[in-house]
C-alpha cells in the first residue's frame, strides 16, 4: 500500500511528465494498492477545471481506500511537531497540510509518493518513508 500525494495526481491527470507522475502510472500498471488522505481528495477536486471534472475526478477519487489521522487530537499535535523539528533544523515547509500528510503516512507505516519538496525536507528529519 502506498500514500499518494496531491502533486502526484495533479500531475497525473494533467498529463504532465514528471518522475512521480511515471511512477504513480507504474503502480496502476502494476495493480498495486494506493490510498489517499481527505486532505489530497479535496485539494485535488479544488482543482477541476469544471464541474464534469470535478464529478469524473470525485467518483474516481471516492472508490480509493482512504487515511485518517489516528487520534483527533495527538495526530494533529504530531504534524504540528514536525513542522517544528523542521523549522528549528531551518527547513521551511510550505504547507501545515503536508505536514498532517506526513503525520498521516508515519501512523501507517506508509510509504509516500509524493512531487513535492516539502517533504523531501521532511524526510531529512522524520523517518517518513518515500516511495
Amino acid at each position: 500500500m502506498i500514500l499518494v500525494d496531491t502533486s502526484v495526481l495533479v500531475d497525473f491527470f494533467k498529463g504532465t511528465k514528471s518522475e512521480a507522475a511515471s511512477r504513480f502510472k507504474l503502480v496502476l500498471e502494476q495493480g498495486l494498492n494506493f490510498g489517499i488522505t481527505s486532505h489530497v481528495f479535496q485539494e485535488v477536486l479544488q482543482g477541476a477545471g469544471s464541474v464534469k471534472e470535478y464529478n469524473l475526478l470525485r467518483r474516481y477519487l471516492e472508490t480509493q481506500r482512504f487515511f485518517h489521522p489516528r487520534h483527533p487530537v495527538d495526530s494533529f499535535a504530531q504534524a504540528a511537531r514536525i513542522f517544528f523539528q523542521c523549522r528549528r533544523k531551518g527547513l521551511t515547509i510550505r504547507s501545515t497540510i503536508d505536514c498532517l500528510i506526513a503525520q498521516i503516512a508515519l501512523e501507517h507505516d506508509l510509504p509516500l509518493l509524493h512531487s513535492d519538496r516539502d517533504f523531501q525536507l521532511m524526510a531529512t528529519v522524520i523517518p517518513l518513508k518515500i516511495y
